[in-house]
């Protein structure tokens, strides 16, 4: 059997870092806005003639044990192992992965990756992936993630990768609450205001959150009355996207990524800077970094008739424009009958399915 998963990243909006655990309980609850887009992560388990073996098409990179208890720890596939680990894949099995997401994009791409690969091995040991409720599936991420990264994670990147959309995520004190706030028609109008640009810059996201946990921890002044202005203005923006208040979105991003480039060193970096200054020049509205910061992608609010003109001087700068679309859906798995002689070899170039933006 063939098992192929896929799932989409997610630009955050609005309210990330308060979706780590503890600050939502400290603060009385939070809510994170994000928009799930089709740069997407890709799982394939398949038959294998040996052991149990993990291959990283992005990093062309694989390793291999008799059993998945003994696949080694640490290294750039550490996640995956783990995750394989903790599944107890059975031998005779390959897990093939990979993403449309530049590396350390800031896009969530190793928190979609690892709910797809949830799911494929959970269905691959017989089960359904635990679809509804989430929250097993969710926390179950974010400890391993977090064992992984030897530090806390947020949780809104799981909630964007099994449910697509654009999102107001609620974190309370016994719940966790995923909100739609457009239907899919209405999808396409957010689309078409929207740039994401990778700056070339790889983002360490366990770093950068790091620092502000501490901090908001020790009770530094600028990072807890930066947060709780974050978290205003998410609540904020979540009122002005459900109406479609175009210049009011703009205002709001703006003003959460004046609020976050002001929370912990490294934040903002010269070239993050130089994208956002780049697309200003060119008529866009807003501008703030995707996930933790200190590099990775920024997203661009943009009048529809700039938005080509934003592109071309994001391009001119030397910057990387990504084209996307908004993933109407989340999490997606199949199984199908494998065919074929097993091989030990390099895999090949086939991948699952999915849209193209």
């Amino acid at each position: 059997m063939i098992i192929d998963a896929h799932a989409p990243t997610r630009i955050d909006l609005a309210g990330g870092t308060l979706d780590i655990y503890p600050i939502y309980l400290l603060e009385g609850g939070a809510t994170t806005i994000n928009v799930a887009i089709t740069l997407r992560t890709h799982v394939r388990l398949e038959p294998y003639p040996g052991g149990v073996a993990v291959y990283s098409r992005d990093l062309a990179f694989g390793v291999e044990a008799p059993a998945a208890a003994t696949l080694p720890g640490g290294g750039p596939l550490d996640l995956v192992l783990r995750t394989v680990r903790y599944a107890g894949l059975p031998a005779r099995t390959r897990v093939i992965t990979s993403s449309d997401a530049p590396r350390g994009s800031g896009l969530g791409a190793s928190s979609s990756l690892l709910v797809g690969l949830l799911a494929a091995c959970e269905r691959r040991q017989g089960r359904r992936p635990r679809r509804a409720p989430f929250g097993d599936l969710v926390e179950l991420a974010a400890r391993l993630e977090a064992q992984s990264i030897n530090a806390p994670t947020g949780k809104q990147d799981y909630y964007a990768a099994l449910h697509g959309g654009l999102n107001a995520i609620w974190f309370d004190l016994d719940r966790e609450v995923v909100e739609p706030l457009l239907p899919a028609r209405r999808l396409g109008g957010l689309e078409e205001h929207l740039v994401l640009t990778f700056t070339g810059e790889p983002h360490a996201s366990g770093l950068t959150n790091w620092g502000m946990i501490r901090a908001y921890l020790d009770g530094v002044p600028g990072t807890v009355e930066g947060l709780r202005a974050i978290r205003r203005i998410s609540q904020e923006m979540r009122e002005v996207l459900r109406h479609g208040d175009l210049r009011g979105f703009a205002r709001l991003l703006r003003a959460e990524w004046e609020q976050r480039r002001r929370l912990a060193a490294g934040v903002s970096t010269r070239e993050v800077e130089r994208a956002i200054n780049a697309a200003r020049r060119a008529g866009a509205l807003a501008s703030k970094v995707c996930g933790a910061g200190g590099g990775g992608c920024i997203v661009t609010v943009v009048p529809a008739e700039t938005k080509y003109r934003v592109e071309g001087a994001l391009t001119e700068a030397g910057f990387r424009v990504l084209p996307f679309r908004i993933a109407r859906a989340g999490l997606r798995v199949r199984a199908r009958p494998s065919r074929g002689r097993l091989s030990r070899g390099r895999p090949s170039r086939d991948r699952p399915s999915r849209d193209r933006p």
